[in-house]
């Protein structure tokens, strides 16, 4: 099976975006600033549903900004089959968990196209331990965003078989939509510029568990000293603390050797549900 495609061959063809959370619903505005369709699956259909109207909603201003695209069409789908339909692009984006994964690409792999290529937005856990249930694992790799549009940048790495067709053709096409790939050119936790991230991330929540400083302080220094619009603590929340810890979980699981102190300030919040912006409160309060 060939995944060799340039942007002509696929643009007729839908991508799908399973997840439509933070990080999936902002996945799905940049694949559709170039036309086609995108559709977008989630289990709780409300969420889908709401990550359409984001995509619309934003999708002017990213086109304005960038002087360049087309808008396309953004479908909350019903049922996975209906979502998977044609598509060239299937790009999963849903909680860092895999006991989630695994069996979600075995039934994403018996129902999608044969010559769709795979890609987990997974952060945290390499693609290669969620490709038991793949039939072809050649067509699986990590494409990891970073809050798109404002940060375009994403991370594409190897499950370990994937085809090098399958790494040249996103190379090629990501761009189109206004996403910059860069590979990772062996396998890494954290890929490339996640590991650089999570040093500083973890040092940060350090300083606060050691009660140094408060979350506030070291946000303004970021912002003052690097000419940062946010710091890391505004960053967490942005992406979401349960997430955060999720990851973090899974870093510490791999090097036991991590500090204690940074998980527990991030469950201290995850459990009195302050999750960043999406709850209203994380390590700052957040109107609407």
């Amino acid at each position: 099976m060939s995944y060799a495609y340039t942007f002509e061959q696929i643009r007729t063809r839908p991508v799908t975006v399973i997840g439509a959370g933070t990080l999936g619903r902002r996945i799905a505005l940049m694949m559709a600033s170039r036309g086609g369709v995108v559709r977008i699956s989630d289990p709780q259909q409300q969420t889908a549903e709401a990550a359409v109207s984001y995509v619309e909603e934003a999708l002017p201003a990213v086109l304005a900004e960038r002087g360049s695209g087309e808008a396309g069409t953004v479908v909350a789908a019903s049922t996975l089959e209906e979502a998977l339909h044609d598509a060239w692009l299937v790009i999963e984006a849903v909680p860092e968990r895999l006991e989630i994964k695994i069996p979600l690409w075995g039934e994403v792999d018996r129902i999608a196209p044969a010559d769709a290529i795979f890609a987990t937005n997974s952060s945290s856990y390499a693609s290669r331990l969620m490709n038991e249930q793949i039939s072809d694992r050649s067509r699986l790799c990590n494409l990891h965003f970073y809050m798109p549009p404002v940060s375009t940048a994403a991370d594409l790495m190897s499950d370990g078989e994937t085809g090098r067709e399958v790494l040249d053709t996103l190379l090629k096409v990501l761009p189109e939509f206004g996403v910059q790939p860069f590979e990772a050119r062996k396998e890494s936790t954290g890929f490339i510029f996640n590991r650089v991230w999570a040093a500083i991330k973890r040092e940060s929540l350090a300083v606060v568990a050691d009660g140094v400083a408060r979350p506030e302080d070291v946000d303004a220094m970021f912002r003052l000293n690097w000419h940062m619009p946010a710091g890391p603590f505004q960053m967490m929340d942005s992406v979401g603390l349960d997430v955060v810890l999720d990851i973090e979980e899974h870093y510490a699981a791999e090097n036991p050797t991590l500090p204690e102190g940074p998980r527990t300030v991030l469950r201290s919040y995850v459990e009195a549900g302050k999750l960043g912006r999406k709850s209203g409160e994380g390590f700052y309060r957040y109107e609407g």
